[in-house]
């Protein structure tokens, strides 16, 4: 609730209730009262429940899974999706997982600070 409270433009009560949602969205819900130092790794490390408090139209994200774990990874990039879709945002993702790259409309590939390569791609999801 930290960066919504740093915008103060949500009541108490519905800070909770985003953060619930945003909890259940990568099924940690029942995490909700837990303090934590008490969750393991791959429960804090997911910064992108943090950086989608905030309900902004464009997220950037500098490996926001990498640090997870498989099954962690996962539910957090389909909460990212599911996001991103339902909520008309954009993504520029920052992702070394190939898997990832695929599921995204636009790759570009950057080596030393230097896009080196963009090939064409399809429309096959809503994440850029």
């Amino acid at each position: 609730m930290i960066p919504m409270r740093k915008l103060r433009q949500l009541s108490d009560g519905q800070m909770r209730e985003r953060a619930a949602d945003l909890l259940e969205g990568v099924r940690l819900g029942d995490k909700l009262r837990r303090p934590s130092r008490h969750l393991s790794g791959g429960e804090t490390t997911c910064g992108c429940r943090r950086s989608l408090a905030n309900d902004l139209r464009v997220i950037l994200a500098d490996e926001p899974i990498g640090n997870l774990d498989t099954a962690n990874s996962e539910r957090a990039f389909e909460l990212l999706q599911n996001i991103v879709q339902q909520g008309e945002k954009a993504l520029l993702l920052a992702a070394p997982n190939p898997a990832i790259a695929e599921a995204c409309d636009w790759i570009h590939e950057v080596k030393d600070g230097r896009i080196i390569a963009s090939p064409p791609r399809g429309t096959r999801s809503s994440i850029s």
